[in-house]
Parts: C-alpha cells; sequence; structure tokens
C-alpha cells in the first residue's frame, strides 16, 4: 500500500487506471469505515482511500480542533482491509489559496444542515475536489450519514460526473449503536445510554411497518423519549427515501432520521422502512 500527501504524487499513481474505486473519510477509522473499503474492493482496482480532517465542514464551536489524527493507525487498518492507496493531503494542498468556488448543495439547509449551517457546502466542495483529484470510476459512502450520500448522490447526477456512488450499510455494535468515530468521545455512562437513539428508531419503523402514518406524533414521541432521559434533540424526522422531503400522500419507502445530543456528543442515525 501506498500513502501520498500531493496530488501531483496521486495522479501520477493514477494515471491511465480507469476503474478506481474511492473510499473518503476523515480518519480515525472504526470497522465502519474499513466496510466500505471491502465494498470498494468488490467494485473496482486500485482502491484509494482518503484521509483529510475537513476545516470546511465543521461550524464554530464544534470539534475541529480535537477530532482525532490517527494516520499510522489509520494506514494499518487500511492496508489490512485491501487498499492499494492513502491520499493524506494536509489543508494547504487542498486548499492552496482562499476557496471562493463552493457548491451549495440541495437540501443543505434541511435536517442537519439546519443546525450545522454550512456544513453540507463544506462536504460538497471537498468531495467535488477531491473527485477532480482521484478521478474515480466509483465512490463508496455510508448511509449512516443519510443525507450526506443524498447530497453527494444528487450532485453527482447534476453534474453529469461519470462516477456509481455506491452506498455501505450501517455498521453497529452489538447493542445498536451506529459506529462513529465520535463515539469515542462518550463517558462510559453515556455509551450505556447511547443505543437508545437506534431504539427509538426502531419504534417508529415497527409503528409504520404496522401501519402507523401519523408521522408527527411518531416524531414527538421519539423526541419525549430521548429528552426524558437526558438528551437534547435537533430533530426526528420521518422523510421520503426518494427526496429526502416529508413524505406525500401514497409515498411508502420512507426514512427515519435523527439527530440529538448526549452529553457533548452529538450522534446521528437513521433507518429505511417499506410502509405497508
Amino acid at each position: 500500500m501506498h500513502l501520498v500527501h500531493t496530488a501531483a504524487e496521486l495522479r501520477g499513481m493514477l494515471d491511465g487506471e480507469r476503474g478506481v474505486a474511492f473510499v473518503p473519510t476523515m480518519g480515525n477509522l472504526h470497522t465502519g469505515h474499513l466496510e466500505l473499503v471491502r465494498l470498494a474492493a468488490g467494485a473496482g482496482r486500485p482502491v484509494v482511500s482518503s484521509i483529510f480532517v475537513n476545516p470546511l465542514q465543521f461550524g464554530a464551536g464544534e470539534d475541529f480542533g480535537r477530532y482525532p489524527r490517527t494516520l499510522e493507525a489509520d494506514c494499518r487498518q487500511l492496508k489490512a482491509a485491501g487498499c492499494d492507496i492513502v491520499f493524506a493531503p494536509d489543508v494547504a494542498e487542498m486548499y492552496p489559496e482562499p476557496q471562493t468556488v463552493r457548491v451549495v448543495p440541495p437540501l443543505a439547509d434541511e435536517l442537519c444542515g439546519a443546525f450545522r449551517p454550512g456544513h453540507f457546502e463544506g462536504v460538497a466542495t471537498v468531495v467535488l475536489k477531491l473527485f477532480n483529484m482521484v478521478r474515480p470510476r466509483y465512490a463508496v459512502f455510508g448511509k449512516k450519514d443519510y443525507q450526506q450520500l443524498f447530497i453527494l448522490r444528487t450532485l453527482t447526477r447534476q453534474l453529469n460526473l461519470p462516477i456509481d456512488i455506491l452506498a455501505g450499510e450501517t455498521v453497529r455494535a452489538a447493542d445498536g449503536l451506529a459506529l462513529s468515530s465520535r463515539n469515542g468521545y462518550l463517558s462510559a455512562a453515556e455509551r450505556a445510554e447511547a443505543p437508545r437513539l437506534h431504539a427509538v428508531l426502531s419504534a417508529i419503523v415497527g409503528a409504520i411497518a404496522g401501519g402507523g402514518r401519523d408521522y408527527g406524533a411518531l416524531e414527538s414521541a421519539a423526541r419525549d423519549a430521548l429528552q426524558e432521559h437526558g438528551w437534547r434533540v435537533d430533530y426526528v424526522s420521518v422523510r421520503a427515501q426518494a427526496t429526502l422531503l416529508p413524505p406525500r400522500d401514497g409515498e411508502d419507502r420512507l426514512v427515519v432520521l435523527a439527530a440529538a445530543h448526549l452529553g457533548g456528543t452529538r450522534l446521528i442515525d437513521n433507518l429505511e422502512v417499506a410502509s405497508q
């Protein structure tokens, strides 16, 4: 496996390659990331993974400064998972001058975007820059960041990029908690409480699968259940998978999404559901 730090090095290694499979990350990797690498390896070669903590997608007061940088350990895991090239640029390589061309993606101000202004603009900007550097045929993102996946698929389609966006299923701990790099911020007591987020989403999914259609009431009950146990809830929302907007009558392919703070840690999760 090769570790490179500049776009020039990367392009030299990828010159002439037509089947590149790409997994962008911010590092501090867990099993969920490695499953994405394995999915990429089944789609194309060589497999490239980027490690870059992108300042544009962090807002004021967020955890950019303390986000773990674990490059050496990440590289060991990526090699074992079948990655061929790790691209680990620094900020100066990614943004050699003030970033004046930025992309405002659709639904940037919905759901997580309503609570993290500018976040998805930062995500879209860095991913499109990485796409230009890597020039992949396939790019792999996890369903845990469901809104991010939706936005990047939409942008890829709107901009006619010759890239297939592949989705990896959310990887969970045995108690249901979605794996996340930020889970490491949780105290022991918070980690014991954290699976409640998955549990309240599962309750909504069960109600919808059983014919429940009062989505507002289901959302409200879930918020109450979390708040009663000390969570600060940003949102719990039932949306249509096809549009990520509130479902219209007759739409049966839905996704239930939530974001909530447990202590100082913001957790997100989602579950897809087909209504009856």
